[in-house]
């Protein structure tokens, strides 16, 4: 679909059709360990929120991904678990879940995080929550039951062997387009794949894929949804 060539990092777009869904990915290799970054919506926790385009347009990304999960409190978004952004502790809470974040050399570290410490060991820069985890040194991990065989929109997340990052955004509830994805499957696809760790960010009608000042996919709810956190990738 598209490569770009950025100083910071050289990112290549494919289209992803499978039998009975379809979606977008990126495949990311970093020059720069800071071109991969957690965006704020608004720039502060607690806000009204911003789509992903609007961030990626923003902060003058080449590739924008939603984020992690969210609470909705008196009209405003926070974003729910830990998170991280430029190596400052924004929201520490809800520690049973998935800890998605990028380390000072730009790796992907997370799982399961439930101290400031692991935090400040793993030496994380960025990062956000959601759940499940779904693969760990190329292994499945066990997807909780009421997770289980459930077809939806998805955004994953993951790495080669080598470091290089996955990111993937899989449309859903759209008969004719795109029905969705279960856990299951997306597993079996990262392995395919050859991916080493992988976690799956927030999904549903929060999936968003923007590469190149452009919407690639077609979220769930017929347009953008406002968020309180993004992943992004400057050239």
């Amino acid at each position: 679909v598209g490569q770009t060539f950025g100083q910071r990092s050289t990112v290549k777009v494919f289209s992803l059709k499978e039998s009975g869904y379809k979606g977008y990915m990126a495949k990311v290799k970093l020059h720069d360990p800071s071109a991969v970054k957690l965006v704020l919506s608004n720039g502060k926790v607690g806000s009204v929120g911003e789509t992903t385009s609007q961030v990626g347009e923003r902060s003058k990304a080449i590739l924008a991904i939603n984020g992690g999960g969210f609470a909705r409190q008196n009209g405003k978004l926070y974003p729910m678990g830990i998170t991280v952004v430029n190596g400052e502790i924004k929201t520490f809470y809800q520690t049973d879940l998935s800890f998605i974040g990028f380390n000072e050399k730009g790796q992907l570290v997370g799982g399961d995080v439930t101290s400031k410490k692991q935090i400040r060991d793993l030496n994380v820069r960025n990062g956000a929550t959601f759940v499940p985890t779904l693969l760990k040194d190329g292994k499945k991990q066990t997807i909780p039951s009421k997770w289980r065989n459930k077809r939806e929109p998805r955004t994953l997340i993951g790495h080669f062997t080598n470091g290089d990052l996955l990111f993937i955004v899989i449309d859903g509830r759209q008969e004719g387009h795109s029905k969705g994805v279960t856990l299951e499957e997306a597993q079996d696809k990262l392995l395919e794949f050859k991916i080493k760790d992988a976690y799956t960010l927030d999904g549903g009608g929060s999936s968003t894929f923007y590469y190149n000042g452009k919407l690639m996919n077609r979220p769930s709810d017929g347009r953008e949804r406002r968020l309180p956190t993004h992943f992004v990738v400057m050239p």
